[in-house]
């Protein structure tokens, strides 16, 4: 459109007309994509599942939630793995299946035939110039996606269900019939915050919370009402952008910047909620150590620089006083205190062995006692036997 073409004069009037109609028809066009332009994506999934009605196995795709309640499936051609899927690209294209709900889309989930929620695909990513120990490949391969549920598994032509929750009502769509199986009107006088797909009490339920305050919670596939309870009604915008549900009946808030509310609606998880409270540990400085006694680098055994101005010197006891007697050194001097030490120390240990002896010998005796007193009961039960066995006789059966 930019180019600059040169042409011979008979053909420029005929351009010019062209011209004009070009931008008759650009500005219509123009003026409908403005009226459209409200709509925009307001939720994404990634999953692996039947993308046409006459498909017979699932294949990868994604599902496009907009803002209007427009579900587009768009299927995604993947290269085989090894080489090419490093070298050649991947294939996107619209799949020509259209759904539509009221208000904007805000989840999408897929469960399989048990009603149990389909996992994402994935493959676990592996280094291809670092060799694996066996461990590590004993565990890739229990990550790998097993052929438990049509998701994962070629071979299996079972029907999948879609779980698709918008601002105003959620569907539940069989595939690949695409055949609406449920339908539940969240609300009618007020519009869905957020809704998620959460575990709860061994199933899975859907989980919304409404502008209103309310928390509703729905049974998956059949989308019969399980609680409606009011909470919170939407004061504050930080709320609605940060409001989301977790397993086992929770959700978290921020209340502030720097504050985080949680919340349970599970009486299970309100009876061990004592059991999931953790301590706040703040953290301390570490404390310098003690000096260390006088007494105990003495008799602790082992050798110690002992230092006069330390222990009696003005920094630890003050200034002296004028009457008090000053030390003159002797001629013994620090050897002197050390072969003292050395002395007493040598008298603890000779009296710690003398008590350890002690202890053996008390011991030896309290088995001994112990023996003498295991024979007297068992003479005295030998007796006592023995009476019993010639009390009636008399003096001339024996």
């Amino acid at each position: 459109m930019s180019r600059k073409l040169s042409l011979p004069t008979e053909l420029k009037p005929e351009l010019d007309v062209r011209d004009n109609s070009f931008s008759r028809s650009r500005s219509s066009s123009v003026t409908s994509i403005d009226k459209e332009s409200r709509e925009a994506i307001s939720a994404l999934h990634f999953c692996e599942t039947f993308t046409r009605k006459a498909d017979t196995a699932p294949s990868p795709c994604l599902w496009v939630g907009t803002t209007l309640g427009t579900v587009l499936v768009i299927a995604l051609n993947l290269p085989p793995g090894g080489e090419q899927r490093l070298l050649q690209p991947v294939i996107v294209s619209p799949s020509g299946t259209i759904m539509r709900l009221k208000g904007a889309i805000l989840r999408m989930a897929f469960l399989d035939t048990t009603g149990s929620l389909v996992p994402p695909a994935y493959e676990p990513w592996r280094e291809p110039n670092v060799l694996e120990d066996k461990d590590e490949k004993d565990k890739s391969k229990k990550r790998r996606p097993v052929s438990v549920s049509p998701s994962s598994s070629q071979e299996i032509s079972e029907n999948q269900y879609a779980v698709i929750c918008s601002e105003k009502q959620a569907k539940v769509i069989s595939l690949p019939s695409q055949n609406c199986t449920y339908k539940q009107n969240i609300t009618e006088t007020s519009f869905v915050l957020r809704g998620d797909i959460v575990a709860l009490s061994n199933s899975i339920c859907l989980a919304c919370f409404c502008a209103n305050g309310h928390i509703m919670t729905f049974s998956l596939p059949s989308l019969r009402p399980l609680l409606d309870v009011y909470y919170l009604p939407l004061t504050n915008m930080r709320i609605a952008r940060t409001f989301c549900f977790t397993n086992n009946g929770q959700a978290l808030y921020l209340v502030s910047p720097t504050e985080i509310q949680r919340i349970t609606y599970s009486q299970e998880t309100c009876e061990n909620l004592q059991e999931m409270l953790g301590e706040l540990f703040t953290p301390v400085e570490t404390p310098e150590a003690p000096n260390r006694g006088f007494f105990k680098g003495l008799f602790g055994g082992g050798a110690q620089s002992l230092d006069r101005e330390e222990l009696f010197g003005e920094s630890a006891a003050g200034k002296a006083s004028r009457s008090l007697a000053q030390h003159i050194p002797g001629p013994g001097g620090i050897e002197g205190v050390k072969g003292a030490a050395s002395g007493v120390v040598c008298e603890l240990a000779r009296a710690r062995i003398a008590l350890d002896e002690r202890g053996q010998k008390l011991g030896e005796l309290e088995e001994r006692t112990a023996a003498m007193l295991a024979s007297a009961d068992s003479f005295s039960k030998h007796a006592h036997e023995m009476m019993l066995k010639c009390k009636d006789k008399k003096w001339y059966q024996f």
